[in-house]
């Protein structure tokens, strides 16, 4: 179920198909300019003009299945080069929430990856939410670049294989990390696993010696534990998880299922 946004800001759930109500798939989107909530702007035509697919995410503070897969977009951004690479990620306020609410919004419920850029009814998000004419939250889409509508509501969200799984068929982004540019990082091996477990003796191989606790999180980006050491045994429910180890002061998230 999605929350949709009526008049007098009333939440209402309503079903999930077509939530982008002023574009058929196939139709050229206006262009936008925005700041998101550190202050960088951002042009959807410059973008495009590049050659990039730009993913927007559509969303408000107490939207519970925003609070939901908003870690799942997150970690989308973080796997493809953080904007860096083929393609932009942009979370898109509904035009009810200012910097701060967002700011608090992403350190909550963000995640442990890099987050997208956010931006509020103080950047100018409210504007593109009316013109792209939002029907419930959260709605995920897709802009080609040559500025056409490709996905109008990418739902429902399953892990970042659900935004995958829409790239054009001559599009095969690569996948980057996020420290693209940054020329002394080391080269470094990550592995957890079983990534689908009972939650017991899950393993951390790293290529070089882990540089602290290991920290578990849920898909609303809470701290479930921490423990010492290489293998872990994770006291939680059925559901997604993320692992955060750091090795020789890099972060690393692997998303593990526990059944």
């Amino acid at each position: 179920m999605k929350q949709t946004l009526l008049a007098a800001a009333l939440l209402l759930t309503t079903l999930s198909f077509g939530q982008v109500q002023n574009y058929n798939v196939g139709d050229v989107v206006n262009n936008f300019i925005v700041t998101d909530v550190h202050g960088v702007e951002h042009n959807l035509y410059e973008y495009t003009a590049q050659g990039k697919h730009v993913y927007l995410d559509f969303f408000f503070d107490t939207c519970v299945p925003c609070q939901t897969t908003t870690p799942i977009f997150n970690e989308f951004y973080d796997k493809y080069g953080c904007n860096q690479g083929d393609l932009i990620a942009i979370s898109m306020n509904n035009g009810t929430d200012g910097d701060a609410a967002v700011i608090a919004f992403e350190e909550q419920y963000g995640g442990p990856f890099n987050h997208a850029p956010a931006v509020s009814a103080d950047g100018g998000a409210g504007a593109v939410d009316s013109d792209f004419n939002i029907a419930a939250y959260p709605t995920y889409c897709l802009i080609s670049p040559e500025n056409t509508l490709l996905e109008n509501d990418i739902w429902p969200l399953t892990g970042v294989e659900t935004f995958e799984a829409t790239f054009p068929a001559d599009f095969d982004p690569p996948v980057m990390a996020c420290s693209l540019g940054i020329t002394d990082q080391q080269t470094v091996q990550v592995a957890v696993f079983p990534t689908i477990s009972n939650g017991q003796n899950i393993n951390i191989q790293t290529s070089e010696p882990l540089d602290g606790p290991v920290a578990v999180y849920d898909v609303n980006g809470r701290l479930v534990q921490t423990s010492q050491g290489a293998v872990l045994n994770i006291a939680a429910g059925s559901g997604i998880y993320f692992v955060q180890v750091t090795v020789a002061g890099q972060s690393f998230t692997e998303r593990i299922v526990i059944r």
